[in-house]
């Protein structure tokens, strides 16, 4: 499985419509690849706090339809990164729940896409970033891990700061995951941190990791880029160098993952659960 990470840059003197039409056309030239990522909240930028609620929009919304019909076209499954999404309190995306009655919320939404360009998952950010402002106090909290069945992979769904909570990613390979996706607004002042915890994240649960930044800068704070794919053994296969706009691409091998966890089997000696 060949899969390509998407680092494109995010310009507050682009306009949503092009830099969504740019991101498109970029998919649109991955056909070679079978898996397609783009990062989190590229269409206003993570850090663009002011922009989220203007920049908010429906499951199905512009965004959603852009990267639909770009997976269609281009024959590849799609992680398109993440979107301010605006929701019915209605307990889960898309669908019908026990919500908490009128109104709407934000959440930060990841969406996947088949080659036939069906949205196959939604996964609201679990882990908000900000602690007392920004991100943590303007948007709601997803409540359940996400996994996506591919031929011959599951997929894990995070969302950058989710990195930073090892549990989340224990119950997505309890879940079956063998790879996992985590888009990225992370700023370049914690780029060391972004490196350090993904590849431990590839280590401690012996799968690929798919971690996904953005270049320039978001609402004046500068990227740390760095994609990077990582194999189950924690060996980085491709990295950007910095935080240019660029392709990050790396062949995974679904049966590497049962081999280095048949190998050596950590997985299998872990008490508290």
């Amino acid at each position: 499985m060949r899969a390509s990470l998407i680092q494109i840059g995010v310009d507050g003197d682009e306009t949503v419509e092009a830099r969504r039409a740019r991101a498109a056309s970029l998919v649109r030239e991955q056909t070679a690849s079978d898996l397609v990522v783009l990062p989190e909240l590229w269409t206003v930028g993570a850090f663009a706090f002011d922009s989220f609620e203007a920049g908010a929009e429906p499951l199905d919304g512009p965004t959603a339809r852009a990267m639909s019909e770009a997976a269609r076209e281009a024959r590849v499954w799609l992680h398109a990164g993440s979107v301010v999404e605006r929701a019915e309190h209605d307990g889960g995306p898309g669908g019908t729940g026990g919500g908490t009655g009128g109104g709407t919320a934000l959440y930060n939404t990841s969406l996947v896409f088949s080659p036939d360009g069906e949205r196959v998952a939604a996964y609201r950010k679990i882990h908000r970033f900000g602690f007392d402002r920004g991100e943590a106090t303007l948007m709601s909290a997803g409540a359940e891990p996400v996994t996506v069945d591919l031929p011959g992979i599951t997929l894990g769904l995070a969302t950058c700061y989710d990195l930073r909570f090892p549990e989340l990613f224990r119950a997505l390979t309890d879940a079956g995951a063998r790879a996992l996706v985590i888009p990225a607004g992370w700023p370049a002042r914690r780029a060391s941190h972004w490196s350090l915890l993904a590849r431990a994240r590839a280590v401690e649960n012996q799968a690929y990791v798919l971690a996904c930044g953005t270049a320039g800068t978001h609402a004046g704070v500068p990227q740390a880029g760095r994609s990077a794919i990582i194999d189950p053994w924690g060996e980085t296969l491709a990295e950007a160098p910095d935080a240019g706009e660029r392709v990050v691409t790396a062949e995974l091998d679904p049966a590497y993952v049962d081999e280095v966890r048949e190998d050596f089997p950590v997985l299998r000696d872990r008490v508290l659960r």
